[in-house]
């Protein structure tokens, strides 16, 4: 009986040294560019950048096999991040200027939920709260706006919708440098407007 006991801690020994062993020899040593901008996605692993996961996305940006500005959660704040850490220039959220028109969230009608929990699982970030045969509720701060809930809900009662600025989320645009400089224009009617529904009178 001992030497049976014996006889399995010595093979354990064995084999733990032997993969610890290989785990040094045959390490693969991971690109720090990768590591890097791996480090900067925001990890929701939604999908809309076409690839797998943020890694792999990661991967994609550091061989120069996908562009900088596919991540619609990263939004322009992980565009101009990305492009400042390759050197690159900065693009657009989307492949065309208009496939992004701001940041969204998702919303769920509390009417027509049926408490099925099924976007609770579809959610990578854990921003719906609820319970089965419960109403549910999406946690606005939390959402990234994937969509990835959308989709799972049987009766369609998610809907995404933009979110409002306030003097806290509204940020300068970028100059449009048009023929008519119209620009200034915009920007200001724009501000006006934050301000007019973000400061009481």
């Amino acid at each position: 009986m001992l030497s049976g006991i014996l006889a399995f801690i010595a093979l354990a020994s064995f084999f733990g040294l032997a993969l610890g062993l290989a785990a040094v020899v045959f390490k693969v040593e991971s690109s720090p560019v990768i590591d890097q901008i791996d480090a900067l996605l925001p990890q929701t692993q939604c999908g809309q950048c076409s690839f797998a996961g943020c890694r792999p996305y990661a991967e994609a940006i550091a061989t120069g096999d996908a562009p900088i500005n596919l991540c619609p959660p990263g939004g322009e704040n992980l565009i101009q991040s990305l492009a400042d850490l390759l050197d690159v220039e900065v693009l657009p959220l989307g492949e065309e200027e208009d496939a992004f028109q701001g940041p969204i969230v998702a919303v769920i009608i509390e009417e027509t939920c049926i408490g099925c929990t099924l976007c609770i699982q579809a959610c990578p970030v854990d921003a719906i709260l609820g319970a089965a045969k419960q109403m549910h509720t999406v946690i606005e701060s939390e959402c990234t706006g994937c969509e990835l809930c959308v989709a799972p809900c049987p009766v369609d009662c998610i809907e995404m919708i933009p979110v409002k600025q306030t003097l806290k989320s509204w940020r300068w645009p970028e100059p449009l440098y048009n023929a008519n400089n119209k620009e200034a224009d915009t920007i200001f009617t724009t501000l006006d407007q934050v301000l007019a529904e973000n400061v009481r009178p």
